[in-house]
């Protein structure tokens, strides 16, 4: 049986991937990778392509099943018809785009496509065309192996109708930047800093920074600190990173009053003032934060460390969706980054492998603590770095793995003052 990676390997050694046996209604083959793509796909096979023939996926026999398609690449394609849902491991060679071939068999409504990425969802769409057509997939697939899954979201059947999604196959083409990326901690294509895997760091939320700290880099308040303190930092060659609530809202920050009422959700446990905001609101939200990322911006500050961005997932008092706050974390990403700033994924797990793609390095509180850190895997196996705060925990427990897993972790006080105890 030739595995993904076997064929891979065989594709990038000019050898042929042996044809499989015959297909057979719920019967799982290998992974095909080609080296070309369909006529429709044409221009992108110039960048380099990979592709998974859909009946190669795994799908449980109450969901759908194979079935001949002459129209189909390999002449065959998955129906789905049922709940359940399609998976394949990919090891994904170069940052990619990926595509899916999909027509609708349709009754009742068209049929719902929806696909994740390491458990996340990064798509869900209706397919209104009974031909096969290209529904490409947001954001940038990173070079690693990843857990691609596709399910049809709304099944639909009585004795007259059997609504059904046809996909023939996964396309993932290499983007342009792929061949050219600059290495991690050198600047991006737009100029902006980006830290290397192995930046060593410090994080000092509250009193007079300590610039005497040995840190490459510094993660401190947006508001609390002048021009003049990113100034002094940088002469001593650090680089400075702006930390502002994005997800919450805090009582006593001098933007504090553009906050309309009609966004504030529940207050935070612990913290007294302060609430979730309702993330859809973009209309809303959107002026407010872009003011702060312009104010990071002109202090001169090299990043962005956005806090409380995971409200989906905590008790916000508004029917917040993970695709809501997808949305509203990429909103994030997309203007920092068009202010020359790299951005960094705060906590919000759940939720890693969709956003690691728009976000240039990571930074989670607690997560050796809650068993977590494994999640993080994605921005290391990208060569970013992933910036890891203890409370609770000594050194010596959670250091050895931090170091192997390649993470800059430390023990902070909850105060996050200048003390700190390092992995490094």
């Amino acid at each position: 049986m030739v595995t993904a990676g076997g064929a891979l390997r065989m594709l990038a050694s000019g050898g042929r991937v042996p044809e499989g046996p015959r297909l057979t209604r719920g019967r799982r083959l290998a992974i095909v990778v080609g080296a070309a793509l369909a006529a429709a796909c044409a221009p992108a096979a110039a960048l380099g392509a990979q592709r998974v023939e859909a009946e190669s996926m795994h799908l449980p026999r109450a969901a759908g099943h194979v079935v001949r398609d002459a129209s189909a690449s390999a002449r065959h394609a998955l129906v789905f018809v049922g709940h359940g849902v399609a998976r394949a491991s990919v090891g994904v060679t170069a940052s990619s785009q990926l595509t899916i071939v999909v027509r609708a068999d349709r009754c009742s409504g068209a049929p719902q496509l929806v696909v994740g990425v390491d458990g996340a969802r990064v798509l869900s769409r209706r397919v209104t065309g009974r031909r096969w057509g290209l529904v490409a997939v947001p954001g940038t697939i990173t070079a690693a192996r990843h857990r691609i899954t596709v399910r049809l979201a709304n099944p639909h059947r009585t004795r007259r109708c059997l609504r059904r999604l046809r996909v023939d196959r996964l396309v993932f083409t290499a983007t342009p930047a792929a061949a050219t990326a600059p290495p991690p901690g050198a600047p991006a294509a737009t100029g902006r800093w980006v830290p290397a895997a192995h930046t060593t760091w410090q994080w000092q939320l509250t009193g007079t920074v300590d610039q005497s700290v040995d840190a490459a880099m510094f993660d401190i308040d947006l508001f609390d600190n002048a021009a003049s303190v990113v100034s002094a930092l940088h002469a001593r060659g650090r680089h400075v990173v702006c930390y502002l609530d994005a997800g919450t809202y805090e009582p006593g920050r001098p933007d504090s009053a553009t906050y309309p009422a009609a966004v504030l959700g529940k207050e935070l446990p612990d913290w007294p003032g302060e609430h979730w905001l309702d993330v859809r609101r973009l209309d809303v939200l959107g002026p407010i934060l872009e003011r702060r990322l312009d104010l990071c911006k002109q202090k001169g500050f090299d990043a962005v460390e956005p806090d409380n961005i995971d409200g989906y997932s905590n008790d916000s008092g508004f029917p917040l969706t993970a695709d809501d706050q997808l949305r509203f974390n990429r909103f994030l990403a997309d203007a920092a980054h068009a202010r020359g700033l790299s951005i960094g994924l705060k906590n919000d797990l759940d939720q890693v492998g969709a956003l690691q793609p728009s976000f240039d390095w990571a930074l989670n509180e607690q997560c050796f603590q809650y068993n977590e850190c494994d999640t993080l895997r994605p921005f290391a196996t990208a060569g970013k770095a992933v910036f890891i705060a203890e409370y609770e925990l000594a050194v010596s427990s959670f250091c050895p793995q931090a170091q192997a897993a390649g993470y800059m972790a430390m023990r902070k006080r909850l105060a996050l003052d200048a003390w700190r105890e390092t992995c490094w």
